[in-house]
């Protein structure tokens, strides 16, 4: 955890192999399963999970719908997959740990300077405090979807 308010981290432990999980996270094509607003994503310019790679995400909440163009920064099997949405407006990830036999999976989001400023100029300070709790809420029921998910 920290006490930077623009970001947000929760884990759980998963029954699967830290490559497994990873195999699972960074196929954007499925994020649709378990994330609380991503409803699809596909792969602009690659098959799958490379550093460079943009994607292309499509969200939904009540009353709005949207997409976002996303790069991988981060591709490193069995130990992390990231993005960043719009050329770092926000950052997230996943890391993997190998513990007690299975994964212990973390999800982490950071709000960057440039999101919270377009956020800001774009809804104002109440687009700010609803992504936010955005991130505080569904981070953890996102996590509780992926475990379902890969332990059945």
């Amino acid at each position: 955890m920290t006490d930077d308010p623009y970001a947000f981290a929760d884990s759980t432990w998963i029954d699967a192999t830290p490559h497994h999980v990873y195999d699972v996270v960074s196929d954007v094509t499925r994020h649709g399963e378990w994330s609380e607003f991503t409803r699809a994503c596909e792969w602009e310019d690659a098959t799958g999970p490379v550093v460079g790679a943009h994607f292309t995400g499509h969200n939904s909440r009540p009353g709005r719908d949207w997409s976002t163009r996303s790069e991988v920064v981060v591709a490193t099997p069995g130990r992390e997959f990231a993005w960043e949405v719009r050329d770092g407006f926000v950052r997230w990830g996943f890391t993997m740990a190998s513990e007690q036999g299975g994964t212990r999976l973390t999800e982490n989001w950071q709000f960057l300077p440039p999101g919270r400023a377009w956020v800001r100029e774009t809804f104002g300070e109440d687009g700010i405090t609803l992504r936010v709790n955005d991130a505080r809420t569904s981070i953890p029921a996102t996590l509780e979807r992926i475990k379902k998910v890969i332990e059945g």
